[in-house]
């Protein structure tokens, strides 16, 4: 797995480009899907999405590259300064790397990755993401926060678990191979 900060640079920036594309189309078509076709009256996630001019984000409608821009630079900025480096400290605090098996660590930082990254994205876009037109009231903010989390932590556990992070590791693993002398130092 990574071993020098260019490599968990651009682990992070991997998981971060699936992670996001599965988030927005997550957020999109199964928790939003019936509230964007009601309003609009289409019968089609995408046909809601055009009707309306967007995706709701900041108060207005904005193209869904847009949410995805703002969503990547957000999540790979908060993956590499916070949800990385404590995510593998909590891993440590339970087991000890050099004993533990590979599969076992690798899974302990994924799930402790998941219990950082699903509430502080969550609480961002519980901001980007909340009905400004309303007015703003902080109850709402925590009852929109809590709801995201609710939606987005199982999502967010078994995909990571189960699908995300065996097909980054895989993919990483083949850009950047070790040479043999190194794997036995």
């Amino acid at each position: 797995m990574p071993r020098n900060q260019f490599e968990r640079m651009m682990f992070a920036l991997m998981t971060v480009i699936v992670t996001v594309h599965a988030y927005v189309f997550y957020s999109l078509y199964v928790v939003n899907s019936s509230t964007l076709m009601s309003v609009t009256g289409e019968n089609s996630v995408l046909g809601a999405v055009n009707a309306m001019g967007g995706v709701y984000m900041f108060g207005r409608n904005l193209p869904i590259w847009a949410v995805v821009i703002t969503e990547f630079i957000l999540a790979y900025t908060l993956e590499i300064t916070v949800g990385s480096p404590l995510s593998f400290k909590l891993a440590c605090k339970v087991f000890d790397p050099r004993e533990t098996h590979p599969v076992l660590f690798e899974t302990a930082i994924i799930c402790a990755t998941v219990g950082i990254m699903c509430p502080a994205m969550s609480f961002l876009a519980a901001f980007l993401y909340y009905p400004y037109y309303a007015g703003f009231n902080i109850f709402t903010f925590l009852a929109n926060w809590i709801k995201l989390v609710c939606f987005n932590f199982p999502f967010a556990f078994f995909s990571q678990l189960f699908f995300i992070q065996p097909l980054i590791r895989t993919c990483f693993k083949a850009i950047f191979r070790r040479n043999p002398k190194q794997l036995r130092q």
